[in-house]
């Protein structure tokens, strides 16, 4: 049995429980306990939370599984009563939508049209549940592969500063006028005479000039959703 199913079971949470409390399926948790998907450290961020351990923990192994011990109450002419019932830990991540953005089919470089349009709705990940503003987008195409696939979610930390090798959104006005193109890429530098990207698929970099950039936000993990 996988580390994540016992730990599931443990806290008395279906597939579709914990499905709910990350922000994905319930097919998705069944295919990472039974290893058909990969566990990626995303994957360990997300699920971290809601199992009570670290992504560490279930990344490397370390999880120590113990069985509740049933607290006895003793009565009257030594007759033991057993509890009927076990207060568990709460799940935390539950309650808060975010909208995902995007578009079915980007540009040669994957990017997509950000004009504020919700292509539907996820659970954040608690590790986004009380960031203000936070909010996902669907990968158009495969410049990124294998980072991220065509379809896959990525759930962005506006507030998070970016650093070099991080990866992130992009918006960005070619256009005094224009609209918004977005761009799901590895960060590289930004000053103040340009914004440069890493894009994977064909490798190369992409370079915008700094007064066509609208925000850099930061991508904290992704999954499908």
């Amino acid at each position: 049995m996988s580390v994540i199913k016992e730990l599931r079971e443990k806290l008395n949470l279906s597939q579709a429980n914990l499905a709910e409390a990350i922000g994905t399926s319930q097919p998705q948790i069944k295919r990472l306990e039974s290893g058909e998907r990969k566990l990626t450290k995303e994957w360990a961020e997300r699920l971290a939370g809601p199992l009570g351990v670290s992504p560490e923990e279930l990344l490397f192994g370390r999880v120590k599984i113990e069985a509740e011990e049933p607290q006895i109450t003793k009565l009257e002419n030594n007759v033991f009563e057993l509890p009927n019932a076990i207060i568990r830990d709460k799940v935390v991540g539950l309650g808060r939508k975010i909208p995902v953005f995007g578009q079915a089919v980007g540009g040669i470089d994957g990017e997509f049209l950000m004009n504020g349009s919700v292509l539907y709705e996820v659970m954040a990940p608690p590790n986004l549940s009380g960031v203000a503003g936070a909010y996902a987008v669907q990968v158009a195409g495969d410049s990124m592969y294998p980072r991220y696939e065509d379809g896959e979610v990525c759930f962005v930390d506006p507030k998070r500063r970016v650093k070099k090798g991080d990866y992130v959104i992009a918006q960005i006005r070619l256009e005094e006028h224009g609209p918004l193109l977005a761009y799901v890429k590895k960060f590289v530098r930004h000053n103040n005479f340009e914004l440069v990207l890493e894009q994977f698929n064909p490798p190369k970099e992409l370079k915008f000039p700094a007064n066509t950039v609208a925000t850099v936000h930061y991508i904290a993990l992704a999954g499908n959703a």
